[in-house]
């Protein structure tokens, strides 16, 4: 890694009796800025501490000594020193006055992209966050050289400030064969981002500090145009631009929708939830944490869909060495209570999640017998039981000869026709449980029709053809992974098993979010350790609609019945014995 400074330059604008003080400063290779304040004693800061350069105060006199030999501020109260990347900003009284100085030490620091190169190299646009000082006009200027210099390809950067090229009409050496375009009024970025792209025709735009809506508008525009984005906002993470009306825009923006009462319920949430409002513009967000520790979401829109709904997403963490070596790790979920494994690119790395359910607080007890509420659930079960065998239109089907045969005595694997049934979740039952069905598009050379019973209920057409072709239709209440298996089960005169399999449980806990995986294990448990060997009713922990909504489906798998009460947000799952 090399850093170029010229520190020799910023110290020539200071008093003189401070010059000497840094000059010969051990620490004068990590000085971040200079502070000189009107009435208080000069200070210099480094990257852990700050230190004071002299006992006596500031004075008015050293201040105009010091902008006499920096030039104009312009109108964001910056300034610079002529091809180099120090900057120097003012602080003024009310009168306008300049009564302090920050002077930053500007680097340029080649080398410090190896972390997110690959990403570099994509061709996607990448915005890059965190809190200032943690090095993101630095790697704004290396990522504008490699790909005008390495990738050979037309960057344009947009130096509203001049923190990336430098001050001066020569831009600095360190943008490599990048053009710069300044900007006269920091008001006026998006009208300079706009033309450069109509006038310059460029494949990468370099952007520094997106702070206005026009700005976000603008950054939208030029990536619909098909030009490459890297820039910085303000916000250390992509909550904070969710949560941000004027930035939202650059993550796809945040709208308030409001949903059916099917789609509600199917989705287990309230009628008025928030979802994204259109693509990101920067598919890829990095997060820089730290110098040398950056989260990268490879995916902006499945971030912020998953923020939104309520999941932690699951992004990289990139850290790298004094040697340069970078390690990629990602945080992968906890499954039946095992850490799972931080996958690196050299295994050198493992980390385990903390559990947040009951095995953790000890909070799942067995309740007392409820009587009264196990008879009406049965009975509600037995009412459910009658109605799917009134629409169950197939003749006594015999499979006990090894299930070689079908419901009318052709060979197996059965030929089955979904009719309102997830066709997704089908072939993952079939699959996971390598069952002998496949699935037809043609009623013709149907088996059997797997039908949702509410729409075998209205469409009497469905019927009349299946009973023309003497195709056996078998209905199920939903199209629920439970539902399902239990469905082709019956059609394949398969005994369903008192405890669930391992791989029927893979059907429930797969892709889930944290959350999701903790909440499905405690129920699992909660079924398997207590409500079948010792037949007494157990009560969950508070979940959220989408959550318990699995938990149902998850003991309704093994036979079961399950009831939500409580009140929102301590609405929680009972689930009782058979």
């Amino acid at each position: 890694m090399t850093i170029t400074d010229d520190l020799q330059k910023l110290l020539e604008i200071l008093p003189q009796d401070l010059q000497q003080v840094l000059k010969n400063h051990p620490k004068i290779e990590t000085l971040v800025e200079v502070v000189l304040d009107l009435g208080r004693r000069p200070e210099a800061r480094f990257p852990n501490q700050a230190e004071y350069l002299s006992e006596t105060p500031v004075t008015q006199a050293q201040i105009d000594d010091c902008i006499q030999r920096v030039g104009t501020f312009g109108g964001d109260n910056r300034a610079g020193i002529e091809q180099t990347l120090h900057r120097i900003s003012a602080i003024r009284n009310r009168n306008g006055k300049i009564i302090g100085l920050t002077c930053r030490v500007g680097r340029a620091v080649f080398g410090t992209i190896g972390m997110i190169r690959d990403l570099v190299e994509t061709g996607k646009s990448i915005l890059m966050l965190g809190r200032p000082g943690v090095g993101k006009t630095t790697a704004l200027r290396e990522i504008a050289r490699v790909l005008a210099d390495e990738l050979h390809k037309r960057v344009v950067i947009i130096d509203t400030s001049n923190e990336i090229a430098g001050d001066g009409d020569i831009a600095h050496p360190a943008i490599g064969r990048a053009r710069r375009m300044q900007v006269a009024h920091p008001e006026l970025q998006h009208q300079v981002m706009i033309e450069a792209v109509e006038n310059h025709m460029p494949e990468v735009i370099v952007i520094d500090e997106i702070g206005t809506e026009l700005e976000a508008l603008a950054a939208r525009t030029i990536a619909e145009r098909g030009v490459q984005l890297v820039g910085t906002a303000h916000g250390n993470q992509i909550e904070n631009l969710i949560k941000n009306p004027t930035l939202s825009d650059l993550v796809g923006g945040i709208q308030a929708v409001t949903l059916g009462d099917d789609e509600a319920r199917r989705r287990g949430s309230q009628k008025t939830v928030l979802e994204r409002k259109a693509p990101p513009t920067f598919e890829i967000a990095v997060e820089m944490l730290e110098r040398q520790r950056w989260v990268v979401h490879e995916s902006v829109a499945d971030t912020v869909d998953n923020l939104l709904r309520g999941r932690q997403p699951n992004p990289q963490t990139r850290t790298v060495d004094e040697q340069g070596k970078v390690a990629i790790t990602r945080q992968l979920a906890v499954v039946n209570g095992r850490g799972g494994h931080s996958s690196t690119s050299e295994d050198s790395f493992s980390s385990t999640k903390q559990s947040t359910g009951w095995r953790s607080s000890g909070q799942m007890l067995a309740l007392p017998s409820l009587p009264l509420e196990r008879e009406r659930v049965a009975s509600s079960s037995e009412f459910d039981r009658l109605l799917d065998e009134s629409f169950n239109y197939s003749e006594s089907i015999d499979f006990s000869a090894g299930r070689q045969a079908g419901p009318n005595g052709e060979d197996l694997p059965l030929h089955i026709y979904p009719y309102g049934v997830s066709r997704h979740q089908l072939e993952q039952v079939i699959n996971v449980l390598t069952l002998p069905v496949v699935l037809t598009k043609d009623i013709d050379s149907a088996d059997a029709i797997l039908a949702l019973r509410s729409h075998v209920k209205n469409h009497a057409k469905l019927r009349q053809m299946a009973k023309a072709r003497h195709v056996p239709i078998h209905v199920i209440k939903s199209s629920t992974i439970p539902q399902i298996t239990r469905g082709l089960r019956r059609l394949l005169n398969m005994d369903e098993p008192e405890i669930a399999d391992e791989r029927e449980l893979q059907l429930f806990l797969h892709n889930g979010s944290d959350d999701e995986m903790d909440a499905l294990e405690e129920a699992r448990l909660a079924v398997e350790q207590i409500v079948i060997p010792k037949g007494q009713p157990v009560e969950l922990l508070p979940r959220s609609p989408q959550v318990r909504k699995m938990q149902h489906e998850l003991v309704e798998h093994y036979r079961l019945k399950s009831h939500s009460f409580g009140e929102e947000p301590n609405r929680r799952l009972r689930i009782y014995p058979a």
